[in-house]
């Protein structure tokens, strides 16, 4: 999966969110990003709560809200990542 600035979950299926997201957070840090986007969708909110419970518990994450409206609103959430350990960036970056 590459690693940018936002995911779109919308390709994976239902029971393998929590591990895409919870890699993706860590290739994110490691990578050096310190803003990122998970878009989960509007829906009923079954993805979104899913998606919070692992950004509540994630170690690389130190803070996260709702999207603004012009980047998803409540079908996407901002997500700010604590910065890579040192020695750990990746160089591919």
């Amino acid at each position: 999966m590459p690693i940018e600035d936002s995911i779109d979950l919308h390709t994976f299926a239902p029971r393998d969110i929590p591990s895409v997201v919870e890699e993706y957070l860590t290739e994110a840090q490691a990578r050096g990003f310190d803003e990122v986007r998970v878009i989960h969708g509007r829906g009923k909110g079954v993805q979104r709560q899913v998606v919070r419970r692992v950004l509540s518990r994630h170690p690389a994450v130190r803070d996260y809200r709702d999207a603004p409206a012009t980047r998803g609103g409540w079908g996407a959430t901002l997500v700010w990542l604590e910065p890579p350990p040192p020695g750990e960036s990746d160089p591919r970056a």
